[in-house]
């Protein structure tokens, strides 16, 4: 589904425009206390919904692990505490006057940090529940290729591979509940974010249905404009069949050739590995939907590598030390590029798309056979192509 002005935060965070939680002119400050942190500058950031940089509005000094930052804003929204000497950052909403935060430099999990208020926790809690289903998915496809690696497959794995279906299944339903059900809507919103391997169908009740929870609501205005729209454009393609599709790329033309640094910096092409058969990937690590989905792409390429088939990774990362550390923990073996640009690289214009993950398959030719193919769709049409 379109990105509906997604913003990655290390993880996909969409900004909702909407009315603060802050007092009456706007004003609101974070009591910080942050342990095993030297004396430093730590930067109060206003984070855009829009392809902008985040805007630096408070710099305060951390002494014995404490500092104050007050910001103003109109709307309630995202903000981000950045420290000076350190890679942590901390995103929240400003739905309180006083917003007390506390955390540990070291701990770099989910459930560490606190922002004390009630939209935080709720935006913690759905962030835990996320991370639980991804590590439960990356368990189930560990144990499938533990038991294809001793030959033990005849029995188990269609077992394993039902659960996961239906563990898919079952994140799909709690996504649509949270949407429909959670009370604050900026965290509604942000939760939109991680829906873009649902069904649009699926969510259309849910998304319709929030200017009727939070009338007068800007943000909530605008991306249920932008999801009708959507649904509108969606009814055109699939009533005028021989269009073009609507993320840039047309079927059975010529992929658009790509070079960009690999991983050591060099310079690579897509025309490099014409004669294959290719997936283009675009993924990044902070992209929560992308990696819940690597471990399908792991499977087919593990599947068909020896078919004349491989897979090309572009990452929108921005950091290179966390775009390698996901190369590595999702064993991503393939071929993988990178201008660290995040969305203003040059490959998103150039194929169109405006949400992760997004793929584009290309014969040996570098034709395009199809795009956006998850999970079992993906498998089907490998097999279909790769006989």
């Amino acid at each position: 589904m379109k990105r509906l002005h997604l913003l990655a935060l290390g993880l996909v965070v969409l900004f909702a425009a909407c009315k603060s939680g802050s007092d009456a002119s706007g004003h609101f400050t974070v009591e910080g206390e942050l342990k095993n942190a030297p004396d430093q500058q730590v930067y109060l950031d206003r984070l855009s919904f829009k392809n902008e940089n985040p805007q630096v509005i408070d710099t305060a000094e951390i002494k014995d692990g404490k500092f104050n930052l007050t910001g103003h804003a109109s709307e309630e929204g995202m903000f981000r505490i950045r420290l000076e000497k350190a890679d942590a950052g901390y995103i929240f909403i400003n739905d309180i006057e006083k917003i007390p935060f506390k955390a540990d430099v070291n701990d770099l999990s989910l459930a560490g940090p606190t922002f004390s208020s009630p939209a935080n926790q709720s935006l913690k809690l759905f962030l835990l529940h996320l991370e639980e289903e991804r590590t439960r998915m990356m368990e189930g496809t560990s144990k499938i290729e533990r038991l294809k690696s001793i030959g033990d497959s005849a029995n188990a794995i269609p077992d394993i591979e039902k659960g996961l279906i239906k563990q898919e299944d079952e994140y799909k339903n709690y996504m649509v509940s949270f949407i429909d059900t959670v009370s604050n809507p900026v965290v509604a919103l942000f939760a939109i974010g991680y829906t873009q391997g649902i069904e649009p169908e699926k969510l259309a009740p849910s998304i319709k249905g929030l200017p009727k929870r939070f009338p007068n609501h800007e943000g909530i205005a605008t991306i249920t404009k932008q999801f009708n729209d959507f649904m509108a454009g969606k009814t055109n393609e699939q009533s005028e069949p021989e269009a073009p599709n609507s993320r840039g790329v047309k079927l059975g033309a010529i992929a658009p050739e790509i070079t960009l640094p690999d991983t050591e910096g060099k310079s690579f092409s897509l025309h490099e590995l014409r004669g294959k058969y290719v997936l283009i990937d675009f993924w990044a690590s902070w992209c929560a939907p992308c990696r819940s989905e690597n471990p399908h792409v792991v499977e087919a390429y593990e599947k068909y590598k020896n078919k004349n088939f491989t897979i090309l990774g572009v990452s929108l990362d921005k950091d290179k030390t966390d775009w390698l550390k996901a190369i590595k923990d999702d064993k991503l073996s393939w071929k993988q590029i990178s201008d660290l640009q995040f969305w203003n690289s040059p490959v998103v214009p150039l194929y169109g798309f405006d949400g992760i993950p997004y793929n584009v398959l290309i014969d040996p030719s570098g034709k395009v056979l199809a795009t956006e193919l998850r999970g079992k769709a993906l498998e089907n049409k490998l097999a279909e192509v790769l006989k």
